[in-house]
């Protein structure tokens, strides 16, 4: 295992003794829908295939309040480790690594939280204003030379280093990539296109944005939270009272089971991203997970429909009385 550079205090991955590619030239697809915040395409590395581009793409953050640190590529005794980017309250050190919109090697000028909502700097972030009225114009002044090396250390590479307040980000409580992110990484290391083998380092799709359509669902983290339903009116309080408290109690266990699939489909994710891996065993893995979510949203729906049909035909209690017609 290569040892860690010691300003390095995010989680390793993987590491290689070959430089990852320059970082290709391409523009920011326009966000439509506020609420998402960029993460910046970059270099992955897959075992059995080399480096392969990750679309840079607009994503929705875990919760409201947190920005994304992206993950850089570093150098430590003969060899570059990958340091995982995540979700915090502030951006942390990535490597000096100018990604672009936004990220110019430190700190983020995309936009900021005012409060729950995030406001886009349009000087830097392709924002529809049409659709999306909390955006300000701040010029971003670069105080140091633009260049496309993605990593840090090493020839040829960056020489930034963290800050005292960067490393305490990286050591502060954060939040790893969503799964949402990682679905896009699973979907570049399958697509042959963009490998570094295959696209000399200029990738043709180097950046995606949020589909018009709504993919079929692949993690629990795609499906909407289980609603409250509410039962219909049989004429009697009492029963109708029963009747809705039924439904409640399903709705309750039918969310926990999303949130506890959801949260091992997340911890399979952290698991791979730890080990060895190839376009096969991510395929399987995804494969899998869209298997585990199908059946869990398809049995959710069974039950309910139960639920519904066993309430409808339950017989009149001993003095009760019969709806009206």
């Amino acid at each position: 295992m290569i040892a860690v550079p010691e300003y390095a205090v995010a989680q390793i991955s993987v590491s290689v003794t070959l430089a990852p590619p320059a970082l290709p030239v391409y523009e920011q697809p326009v966000l439509v829908q506020e609420g998402a915040i960029w993460a910046p395409g970059y270099w992955a590395y897959d075992q059995e295939d080399g480096y392969f581009w990750v679309p840079g793409a607009w994503v929705q953050p875990p919760e409201a309040g947190l920005l994304w640190t992206p993950g850089y590529w570093g150098w430590g005794n003969a060899g570059y480790a990958w340091n995982e980017g995540y979700w915090g309250p502030t951006v942390g050190f990535y490597g000096g690594v100018a990604y672009g919109f936004g990220y110019s090697g430190e700190g983020y000028a995309g936009g900021h939280w005012q409060g729950p909502q995030f406001y886009y700097n349009t000087a830097v972030s392709n924002v529809n204003v049409t659709n999306i009225h909390n955006t300000y114009t701040q010029t971003v002044v670069n105080n140091t030379t633009v260049n496309r090396v993605s990593f840090n250390g090493g020839t040829g590479g960056l020489t930034a280093r963290p800050t005292a307040a960067q490393q305490a980000a990286a050591r502060a409580p954060h939040q790893q990539a969503t799964a949402a992110q990682m679905q896009v990484r699973q979907a570049a290391m399958a697509n042959p296109a963009l490998k570094a083998s295959a696209n000399g380092g200029k990738p043709q799709t180097a950046a995606t944005s949020k589909p018009a359509v709504k993919p079929a669902p692949v993690h629990a983290a795609d499906l909407p939270a289980v609603t409250h339903q509410v039962a219909s009116s049989t004429g009697n309080a009492e029963r109708d009272k029963v009747n809705q408290s039924e439904q409640d109690a399903l709705r309750d266990t039918q969310e926990k089971q999303r949130q506890e699939l959801q949260q091992k489909q997340a911890a399979d994710h952290e698991q791979a991203a730890k080990q060895p891996s190839t376009s096969a065993s991510a395929k399987a893995l995804e494969q899998q997970h869209q298997a585990q979510t199908q059946a869990l949203a398809q049995r959710h729906t069974a039950e309910q429909k139960t639920l519904r049909d066993t309430q409808e035909r339950k017989p009149q209690g001993n003095g009760e009385a019969a709806p009206h017609t």
